[in-house]
C-alpha cells in the first residue's frame, strides 16, 4: 500500500480528511484518528515524499490512509480532494483543517505580499475547506478548524497570523448554526505553543524556553496533546460540543 492506493473499506467505516496532515499537528491528528479506526485521507501541499512516509507509518501500524495533494485555497483542488475521499472510502465523516501558514513581523514592517499569502492559506483556505465540509459531511459528522491561542495572548509580532486565525474563530459558531438540523458539529481548536517545526523555526533556545514557561504546566504542548483534543471532538464522546473555540494551551489566557 502506498500514498495513492488503499484497500477499499466497508460502508460502515468512518472517514476523515485531514488537511496539512503530513506534518506537525496534522500528522499527529492523522495518526491518532487512524488508530481510532477511521480511514484517513491525508492532504499535503507540496512534499509528496513526507506524505508517503506518513501514510506508510499509519499503514504499518494497521491503519488505513492515503495521501492527496491539494492547495487548500484552490476550490477545485479541494473539491477533488473530497471526491477522492468519497471514491476511495465511500464518504466523509470528519474534516480537520490543520493546514496553515505562519509569518511573524511587527505590523509596521509587514510585507503585504507575505500578508496576502498568509491570508490566502489561513482565511481563504479555511473557507474553501469549510464549504466542502458543509456540503459533504455525513450526518453525525464533525468539522474541526484550527486557530491559535495568540488570538487571546496578543504577542507582538503575531498581528497578521492572529488576525487570520481570528477570522477562523469568527466563522465557527456561524457555520455550526448554518448546519442546524444536520447532526454535524463545528468547533475550532486553538493550540498554545506547541513543539512543531513550524513553531520552532527561527526561534532561539532562550525564546523557546521562555514560551514554554508561560503555561502553568510549564512546558510546550506536543502534537499528540492537540491530536487527543481533535479525537475527542470528532468522536462520539465530543458530539455535544458544538460551535466552540477550545484553547488547548496548558492554562494560558
Amino acid at each position: 500500500m502506498n500514498a495513492t492506493t488503499s484497500t477499499r473499506s466497508s460502508p460502515a467505516t468512518r472517514v476523515a480528511i485531514v488537511t496539512g496532515g503530513s506534518r506537525g499537528i496534522g500528522r499527529a491528528v492523522s495518526r491518532r484518528l487512524a488508530r481510532d479506526g477511521l480511514a484517513v485521507v491525508m492532504n499535503y501541499a507540496h512534499d509528496a515524499d513526507t506524505a508517503a512516509e506518513a501514510v506508510a507509518a499509519i499503514t504499518a501500524d494497521g491503519g488505513r490512509a492515503i495521501a492527496v495533494q491539494a492547495d487548500v485555497a484552490d476550490e477545485n483542488a479541494v473539491a477533488a480532494l473530497f471526491d477522492r475521499a468519497e471514491t476511495e472510502f465511500g464518504g466523509v465523516d470528519a474534516v480537520v483543517n490543520s493546514a496553515g501558514s505562519l509569518a511573524l513581523s511587527p505590523i509596521a514592517d509587514l510585507d503585504l505580499t507575505v500578508l496576502d499569502a498568509l491570508h490566502r492559506t489561513n482565511i481563504r483556505g479555511a473557507f474553501v475547506v469549510a464549504r466542502q465540509a458543509a456540503r459533504r459531511l455525513r450526518p453525525g459528522g464533525s468539522f474541526v478548524a484550527f486557530s491559535t491561542s495568540v488570538v487571546g495572548t496578543q504577542f507582538p509580532g503575531y498581528g497578521a497570523y492572529a488576525a487570520s486565525k481570528g477570522a477562523v474563530e469568527a466563522m465557527t459558531l456561524i457555520l455550526a448554526r448554518e448546519l442546524r438540523g444536520r447532526d454535524i458539529t463545528v468547533n475550532t481548536v486553538a493550540p498554545g505553543p506547541t513543539a512543531t517545526d513550524l513553531f520552532l523555526e527561527g526561534k532561539t533556545d532562550e525564546e523557546v524556553e521562555r514560551l514554554a514557561k508561560i503555561p502553568p504546566l510549564e512546558r510546550l504542548g506536543t502534537p499528540d496533546d492537540i491530536a487527543r483534543v481533535v479525537a475527542f471532538l470528532t468522536g462520539p464522546e465530543g458530539h455535544w460540543v458544538n460551535g466552540q473555540i477550545l484553547r488547548a494551551n496548558g492554562g494560558m489566557v
